[in-house]
């Protein structure tokens, strides 16, 4: 019960949280770009800072749900993982600073199918977490005998 307690809260939640800020900062890049607040040299490099580090995490996230054997999560995971191997196999996982204005709307688009799917491994993560938390409690709250409550209360 505590592994997987640890596993939910302190592993999957923190990583997670961390991959839905990164595809949310994304879209926040690229929708400041079509309004023109930030030029496509400076849009491409933040975006392109953050693209390995989310990619790594993914695998990760991944790589874990396969080793400790939660089969949903990996299915949930799966598609996104093998579409970024893909991506970084055939170099397009980076964005051109020439061609911004032309990939933007499918760009956007990509990070906000990308959030969501986060968004609902995310819920599902602190769904599974809470109900660790709640059995955990029911454990310790059956194991407890009101009987040596009482007895040591009124043992003077």
């Amino acid at each position: 019960m505590g592994w997987n307690l640890f596993f939910w809260l302190i592993i999957c939640f923190p990583l997670n949280v961390a991959l839905l800020a990164s595809t949310f900062y994304q879209i926040l890049i690229l929708t400041d770009l079509e309004a023109d607040y930030v030029n496509p040299y400076e849009a491409s490099s933040r975006i392109n800072y953050f693209v390995v580090p989310e990619f790594i995490g993914q695998a990760a996230l991944c790589a874990l749900f396969l080793l400790t054997g939660h089969w949903f999560m990996i299915f949930l995971t799966v598609p996104i993982t093998a579409y970024h191997m893909t991506l970084y196999a055939k170099q397009q996982h980076l964005l051109d600073v020439t061609e911004m204005f032309r990939v933007v709307n499918a760009e956007k688009k990509y990070r906000i199918v990308k959030f969501a799917l986060y968004l609902l491994t995310l819920a599902v993560v602190v769904f599974r977490s809470s109900c660790r938390i709640i059995a955990a409690g029911i454990m310790l709250f059956h194991n407890f005998k009101f009987e040596d409550v009482r007895s040591t209360l009124f043992e003077f």
